[in-house]
Parts: C-alpha cells; sequence; structure tokens
C-alpha cells in the first residue's frame, strides 16, 4: 500500500477512537454503560443493529459466496426479517419491559439467579467462538493487504492487531459510543461495496445483457468435494453448470442451507434465536427510547441488510466472471480451489491509490462494528450477571458507580483479549470444518442458541421450567448441535444406516432449540 492508504486508515482508526474518548466522560452510571440509559432514537439504533449484523462475513465471506455459487443467500435475508417481525412482536416487549440491564436478568427473574448465571455463562461461551471467527474472517483481508498472503502466522498478526483496536475504543466510550461508531461504520461499508461493484463492472469491459449470460449459464461448486480447481485450458474440477442468478431454490432438500425452506423456515427461526437470546443484538434494542422503537429498530436495520448483502454478493459474481473468462488467470489465481480472499486481493492488486485506502476503511469498519459490540455485550453480561452479584453475595459489594464503571471497563479489556484468543482458535476450526466462510461463522453461533432457544421460549410462553430443567436444557441444545456437525454425523450416520447423512447448518437451532424446549419444559415451576 502506498503512503495516502495508511494516512486514510490511520485518520479512520483516530475518529474511532476520538468518538470513544468523547463518549467516555458521559457515562454516569453502567445503566449509561451498557444501556445507554434507554435514551437513544430508533433510526440511529437501527443503522447500528445493521453494522452488528453485517460484520466482516458479509464483507469478505459474500463475495466468496458469490464467487463460489449463487445468490440464493439473499432468501435468508428474507427469513432473517420473518424472524425480525416475530421477535417485535412476540418476544421483545416482554425483554424490553423487564427493565434489567442484559436479558438474562429476565431469565433470573423468572428461574432465579442460578439460571441467570448458566445462561449468560452459555452466552459468553458461544460469543467467544461466534465473534471469534468474525474477527478470523476479517483478518483474512487484513492478512492479505498487510502482508500479501494468508498463511497462519500472517492472520495471527492480523487478529491481534485488529482485537487491540477495537477493544481500546470500545472500552472507553461504552455502548453509545459504540452505537454512534456502528452507524458511521455501515454507512462506510455500504459505500465501499457500491464502489468497489461500480469498478468492477467497468472493469469487465461488458455489457450488462453480456454479464447476466454470462452468470446464467455459469458455473457453482459442487458440495462435499475433495479438490476444486480450474485449468489454464478452462476446465473446472469440482465445479458444475449452474445458473449463479438463481434467487430462490424451490428443493425440498434439508442438505441445502438455502433453499426457500431453509432459508424462509429454519433461517428464520435461527434468527428469532439470535434476536430473542443473543444479548450482542437484543442490547441494541434495549438502549431505545420505547419497546414500539426498539422492535421497529429491530426489523428495520434487517430490511437494510438486504441491498448490503446484495451488493457484495455480486461482487463475488463479477469476480467470477473476472477470473473464468480468462483460464489462464484463473488458472493462476487459485481462487477457484480456495476463494476465501477474493475480494481483498481484489482490493490489494487492482484499486488504485487512495480508493484503496476507502476500501481498507470499509473493511476495516466491517470487521469492527460486530466484533466492539460483542466485546461491549460480553463485558455487559459478565459484569451484571456474575461479577457484581458474585461481589455482593461474597459481601464485597461495588456500590459506587465509578468503581462500577471502572470495573466495566476491564472487563471489557478483558472480554477483547480473550476473543482475540479464541479468534485465533476459529482460524483451525474453519480450516477443519470444510464449510465456507459464511456458513461457519453464522453456523457456529447455533452452539448456544440452541439451548438458550429453549430455555427463552420455555420462559417467555409457558409457566414451566426451573433451574436444573434450565441448566439440562442449555446442555442438551449444545450436545444436539454437535451431534449434527458433519465431522461427527459423517461417520455415525454411515456406521448406522450405510451412507452419511447431511443437516445444513440453519437447521441445527431449530432442531436443536426443539429438543432443548421439550428438555426445559420437563421441569415444574418453583415456588419462590
Amino acid at each position: 500500500m502506498d503512503l495516502i492508504d495508511w494516512i486514510l486508515i490511520a485518520l479512520f482508526l483516530i475518529t474511532l477512537t476520538s468518538i470513544g474518548a468523547f463518549f467516555s466522560n458521559k457515562n454516569k452510571n453502567i445503566g449509561d454503560y451498557f444501556v445507554a440509559g434507554r435514551s437513544m432514537p430508533g433510526w440511529l439504533v437501527a443503522l447500528a443493529a445493521t453494522g452488528t449484523s453485517i460484520s466482516a462475513g458479509t464483507f469478505v465471506g459474500s463475495p466468496e459466496l458469490g464467487f463460489n455459487t449463487n445468490i440464493t443467500f439473499i432468501m435468508s435475508c428474507v427469513g432473517a426479517v420473518i424472524g425480525g417481525v416475530f421477535v417485535a412482536w412476540l418476544a421483545l416487549p416482554k425483554l424490553y419491559n423487564a427493565n434489567t440491564i442484559t436479558i438474562y436478568g429476565y431469565i433470573g427473574d423468572r428461574y432465579g439467579e442460578t439460571a441467570k448465571r448458566s445462561t449468560s455463562v452459555m452466552f459468553l461461551l458461544g460469543q467467544l467462538f461466534t465473534s471469534g471467527s468474525r474477527l478470523f474472517i476479517a483478518a483474512i483481508a487484513i492478512s492479505v493487504i498487510c502482508f500479501g498472503g494468508i498463511d497462519f502466522q500472517f492472520i495471527v498478526w492480523s487478529i491481534i492487531i485488529l482485537g487491540v483496536v477495537s477493544t481500546i475504543y470500545t472500552m472507553c466510550g461504552g455502548i453509545k459510543g459504540l452505537i454512534y461508531i456502528d452507524a458511521l461504520q455501515i454507512l462506510l461499508v455500504f459505500g465501499t461495496g457500491i464502489f468497489a461493484l461500480v469498478m468492477l463492472f467497468n472493469s469487465l469491459d461488458m455489457s450488462l445483457s453480456d454479464i447476466i449470460g454470462k452468470l446464467h449459464n455459469g458455473m457453482v461448486k459442487l458440495p462435499q468435494q475433495d479438490a476444486y480447481a480450474m485449468a489454464a485450458d478452462g476446465t473446472f474440477t469440482g465445479w458444475t453448470q449452474g445458473n449463479k442468478l438463481l434467487l430462490a431454490d424451490p428443493t425440498f432438500d434439508f442438505t441445502r442451507p438455502y433453499n426457500l425452506i431453509g432459508a424462509l423456515f429454519a433461517y428464520a427461526i435461527f434468527k428469532f434465536a439470535q434476536f430473542s437470546t443473543d444479548h450482542e443484538f437484543v442490547q441494541r434494542q434495549l438502549t431505545c427510547q420505547s419497546v414500539r422503537k426498539a422492535g421497529s429498530s429491530l426489523v428495520v436495520s434487517q430490511l437494510m441488510a438486504i441491498p448490503i448483502v446484495f451488493v457484495f454478493l455480486a461482487i463475488g459474481l463479477l469476480l467470477f466472471i473476472n477470473y473464468s473468462s480468462d483460464p489462464e488467470l484463473g488458472a493462476a489465481s487459485g481462487f477457484f480451489s480456495d476463494a476465501r480472499d477474493v475480494f481483498p486481493q481484489y482490493i490489494k492488486n487492482c484499486i488504485p491509490t487512495g480508493a484503496r485506502g476507502l476500501m481498507i476503511i470499509g473493511l476495516i469498519a466491517a470487521a469492527l462494528s460486530s466484533f466492539n459490540s460483542a466485546i461491549n455485550a460480553m463485558a455487559s453480561s459478565f459484569v451484571t450477571d456474575l461479577f457484581l452479584p458474585i461481589r455482593k453475595q461474597r459481601g464485597k459489594e461495588i456500590k459506587e458507580n465509578a468503581e462500577q464503571i471502572s470495573s466495566s471497563r476491564k472487563m471489557s479489556a478483558l472480554m477483547g483479549g480473550a476473543l482475540t484468543a479464541f479468534a485465533i482458535l476459529t482460524a483451525v476450526m474453519q480450516q477443519a470444518s470444510g464449510l465456507n466462510l459464511v456458513d461457519f461463522a453464522t453456523g457456529v453461533m447455533c452452539f448456544s442458541y440452541a439451548g438458550m432457544l429453549g430455555v427463552f421460549v420455555t420462559a417467555i410462553y409457558t409457566k414451566r421450567g426451573n433451574t436444573k430443567s434450565v441448566i439440562a436444557a442449555l446442555v442438551v441444545g449444545l450436545l444436539v448441535v454437535l451431534l449434527m456437525q458433519p465431522y461427527i454425523m459423517n461417520p455415525l450416520t454411515t456406521a448406522l444406516f450405510g451412507h452419511k447423512v447431511v443437516i445444513a447448518w440453519p437447521w441445527w437451532a431449530p432442531i436443536g432449540g426443539l429438543v432443548s424446549t421439550a428438555v426445559c419444559m420437563l421441569g415444574k415451576k418453583e415456588e419462590k
């Protein structure tokens, strides 16, 4: 990169840190630090919530998905809107009106302190892997741009750089500063995506009708293949003829993640679990001035995500045309065997100076917008659900607001360090899983979502459940999702049935949630 690119990036990082510092002195208590005193306008929260949803998984993973497959992933965004509507209508009012700093306080009101702590611990464990995977995906791009490749040691250094930067400004400003930062960052992400799409389109020197024709008669990767490649003569290995503009896949197939039943039903349930049990996402809505504004901000954020996701999928489609139109270039690039860095490499090698710096700013914004929200959400859960109650229980209660805020900032630093460490672990896990970046980043969430979905469904809609059944549901949900992992399910089903059974990742949370709900409802209500 040239000097002007580094200057632009430095100015962006200084701006983020300055915003965090500006809001540092505006937090009078932990209610301000973690839920902004419930004073934020709905439109601003909607922008920030979009930033939380659109992570580096979209900036880096969606181009990979578009390059390898088609645009059926858009239907999952429609499923996210459906899930958001049902949460805003059926779950968010009770969580908001509970008037607790974290949503796990609602579980504490229903089932007691032990149940609250258990659910909070499950959230924290899930977030270590979930947000760690997002940071790892962002590090792929940073590794390409700063070090020229995606060797493991380069990815590790990139993870550390992103983790340190995000932790510093998150620790300073609290949730109010993060909401303003996330709103700014999502605008940068969308703007840089549009810019890259226009540049790609102009570089192809083709008419729109020619591009559409090539995509209609394109190639898609075959699932579960060991080798993917493109030879210098234009022949493909591990690919098949396919329409890359396919939007709706009507097949009734549980092995396909983004067919209509998977996207509009399974993915909607997955998003219902995310928007009602994951404090990283619900925390944004808890900062709103009213429950009505909280619900509308959630739905609007998911509607806003649809065009953003489409832009980055379209980038992947145009990159496919770019490399497949020149067999020698396509074969030499290696993207037809591993397209994880197809968009970062394009930024590094094809975007001119200055514009490249702006593109990297968009990438960093996508990376940090979800990672910083995870740090704050984890810190709020750890402090209010575990740290402060345990201190009080041991006779060492922290009452002073200044000391509570100081403890919260220290825990934010601790959570940032833990997430950075787990991001390195997820780099190893993704290579072992064989999943693309988008599927890996979202599928790993199901480990915690399945059990928590059962607990929250039971707590909100029934009078059943108790402390023991809550803990059992959390454990069973995790185990059910674990059993559906390909590296466990494939050999198990082959031994039992003579052939492997594959269940696409959007079904993991609904199946695990159904089982954990049944387990949680086995417990009878305890008299307080």
